[in-house]
């Protein structure tokens, strides 16, 4: 081999390392520029968590129940001939609602009080003669049975006219009618609901797990969906004896005044139990809370410092247990304590000692007894 090819050789060898030395030295640089890379922080809201004084209270679902209600119907056939309410208004106890056709009875009542006039004209005829011994004893207490007999059958065919005058058992507010002028009427067609609205009840069932705290004589709060549902307050009067072996749960019964009718039969409402003395709790709004099987956890923003020393906010992920839930906000029985920043919107896109924006212009609902605009 000539020394003309040795050196091309010798040549060609220094430009394949040179070259090699120089990418290993790119690929080491981006490998160091990847490491050193942090990505842009996240916008989240945040909220600092607070000690607040909350009652110690049950929740549950309730539905309204009045206290006295029917629907009125007819007890004996016969044509509609009056309807004496409107739908919807308010009645007295005893008031006429419907008068059915008795123009038959009308009748049979005349001859029955004929009837009965000369039953007693017999009577105290016989009378007379068995004073003066002329008839015998018998006779008289013949007279005196068809006299009776006339009485009753007076009084059968007025309760019978009377019978066909549905009035109103109790004083209450009624539903929209169902029937009409000259309408048939069989023995038990419905007429109109009444129901008493004040005072009123609301049914609840509570868990058997904590049936210990709930007792007759304490005190429930009850609030209906809507912008303008006020809360009530009542009392519990009844608790059931049985426990629902499909739900293992117990019925319970709480009376509430309710002079403006905000309450009405059927009615979905939120039932709270005051079981016990307010204690304080850490309150979050629930939006801060990621919920997982494996357990619920919140981020806590904290002060870190960068590979250069500049500093930033980063978020630690916290495993916290829950307690009870008041509107938007929930306690937070351990896991944090008070003071604590914590993200309260955006947390679903975060990992533990990811970077963090803090933007507080537009924060979640926080509310406990939140109004929505479209409920």
């Amino acid at each position: 081999m000539t020394r003309r090819t040795w050196l091309m050789l010798m040549t060609l060898t220094g430009v394949v390392f040179a070259l090699g030395a120089v990418k290993v030295l790119q690929i080491q640089a981006m490998i160091a520029q990847a490491a050193s890379f942090q990505p842009p922080p996240e916008a989240v809201t945040t909220v600092v968590a607070r000690q607040e004084r909350w009652p110690a209270t049950l929740a549950a679902i309730g539905t309204v129940r009045a206290v006295r209600g029917v629907t009125l119907s007819a007890d004996l056939p016969g044509v509609v001939d009056e309807i004496a309410f409107d739908s919807g208004r308010p009645v007295r106890e005893g008031e006429v609602l419907v008068r059915l056709d008795t123009r038959q009875e009308r009748a049979q009542l005349a001859a029955a009080e004929a009837q009965r006039e000369l039953a007693r004209v017999n009577l105290e005829r016989v009378e007379g003669l068995v004073a003066q011994g002329i008839v015998a004893q018998a006779e008289l207490d013949r007279a005196s049975a068809e006299h009776k007999q006339a009485e009753a059958r007076v009084g059968e065919i007025r309760a019978t006219i009377e019978r066909k005058q549905i009035r109103a058992p109790f004083a209450g507010v009624l539903g929209i009618r169902q029937v009409d002028l000259g309408q048939y009427l069989k023995a038990g067609d419905p007429i109109v609901p009444l129901q008493a609205l004040d005072p009123i009840y609301v049914n609840f069932a509570v868990p058997q797990q904590q049936v210990a705290d709930v007792r007759l004589g304490r005190e429930v709060r009850v609030s209906a969906s809507g912008p303008d549902a006020a809360e009530l307050s009542g009392r519990i009067t009844a608790i059931d004896s049985v426990v629902d072996e499909a739900t293992r749960n117990v019925q319970v019964q709480a009376a509430f005044a309710n002079p403006g009718g905000a309450l009405r039969p059927g009615m979905f409402v939120e039932a709270h139990v005051v079981s016990g003395e307010a204690s304080e709790v850490l309150v979050l709004p629930a939006s801060a809370i990621s919920y997982a099987p494996y357990g619920d956890s919140v981020f806590v923003v904290s002060e870190a410092k960068g590979s250069t020393g500049e500093p930033y906010k980063a978020v630690t992920q916290q495993f916290v247990k829950l307690g009870g839930t008041r509107g938007d906000q929930v306690a937070v029985l351990s896991g944090i304590g008070a003071g604590a920043e914590v993200v309260s919107s955006g947390a679903f896109k975060l990992r533990s000692g990811a970077a963090v924006q803090v933007n507080n212009e537009v924060q979640p609902a926080n509310q406990p007894s939140p109004r929505p605009e479209d409920n």
